[in-house]
């Protein structure tokens, strides 16, 4: 491509590269300049203007887009994709379907380094989206680009991106009470429960309370035939043998991990049983506010394994927003002994 300023009587065929206003007219950056938009030029005696000039090998930034982002998702309703139409140089990726973001990482920065002017900006992997949520972003940054380059850029991009579906679609909510409890407190836990689970397309099929006990927990655990088991205790669970796992375990289930590197978010556990997931909520689910339980509840939801690994490595970027009820939390231990009750 060749870029630069023209005399106008040379400019016909290129692209104007910046906008102009001609008595009350615009034209706009990547017109092309037909023998209309010169002669309006003369007209209004501008003699030279800023162009760009494909050259026989390169590929305008439109079609470009187009074919980068056919590339990325060659199959969009198997990715849960739709692809937007082009336009300046810019595609959109946006979700059809619930679910969470899946990348082949190494591949799109494999891609971004091809040349500065092919680019593809995306989500986190693993990011919640629900459908009309952009995914990516393929932007040309110049008025054409080599098509060599952006050959390499597709075969390197191919299949790179898509939208895990949720496979689990209903869950069962075991609510545990203490003495005193106060009932709104549960009543709010129970509907930010029922608000992520929307989010992700899952039915809250049922909802149960029982004791704060590990026998009746454990009674509790045999009942849901849901795809998922969420409990929620009202009283935060500090030990891998507190009541909640314990329970789990004398319903014959299994516990895989207690504790994660996310805050809010440390004091969760999760597990199976009968060959269904189970997830012990901290405390912080009952607010909407993103905690950790979102990251685990939102993988398993999407049939991923969540290992010790990959717990693990939430850890960056794990330290979450405060919200106005938690002021400092992690300053406590220097005033008083507690716990943040995450």
């Amino acid at each position: 491509m060749k870029f630069g300023p023209r005399p106008v009587e040379a400019a016909e065929g290129a692209i104007l590269a910046h906008s102009l206003r001609l008595a009350g007219r615009r034209l706009a950056k990547g017109t092309p300049l037909g023998p209309g938009e010169i002669a309006l030029l003369r007209a209004h005696g501008i003699e030279t203007v800023t162009v760009a000039s494909l050259e026989p090998d390169d590929v305008g930034e439109d079609e470009a887009a187009r074919r980068l982002a056919a590339a990325l998702v060659p199959d969009p309703a198997a990715a849960g994709l739709r692809l937007t139409r082009p336009h300046a140089g810019r595609v959109n990726l946006v979700a059809e379907r619930a679910g969470i973001v899946a990348l082949d990482a190494p591949a799109l920065h494999a891609l971004n380094r091809v040349d500065p002017a092919i680019t593809l900006a995306t989500l986190a992997e693993h990011a919640r989206v629900a459908p009309g949520t952009m995914v990516g972003t393929v932007k040309i940054i110049s008025y054409a680009v080599p098509a060599a380059r952006l050959v390499e850029a597709m075969e390197r991009g191919r299949a790179a991106i898509r939208v895990r579906p949720v496979v689990r679609r209903s869950a069962a909510l075991i609510v545990t009470r203490i003495p005193d409890d106060d009932p709104k407190l549960a009543a709010k836990g129970r509907e930010a429960v029922r608000g992520r689970l929307a989010a992700l397309g899952i039915t809250l099929s049922e909802t149960i309370e029982t004791a704060h006990e590990i026998a009746d927990l454990a009674a509790a655990l045999a009942a849901p035939e849901e795809d998922l088991i969420l409990i929620l205790t009202a009283a935060a669970t500090s030990d891998l043998h507190d009541t909640a796992p314990e329970a789990l375990r004398r319903a014959g289930g299994h516990v895989a991990r207690f504790g994660m590197p996310v805050d809010p978010g440390n004091l969760l556990f999760h597990g199976s049983l009968r060959g269904r997931p189970v997830i012990g909520l901290p405390s912080c689910a009952r607010s909407p506010a993103l905690n950790g339980a979102d990251w685990v509840l939102e993988r398993i939801a999407c049939g991923l394994e969540v290992s010790d690994e990959a717990i693990a490595a939430m850890g960056v970027g794990g330290l979450l927003k405060e919200i106005p009820s938690r002021p400092q939390p992690r300053d406590r231990g220097r005033t008083a002994p507690g716990r943040d009750g995450a």
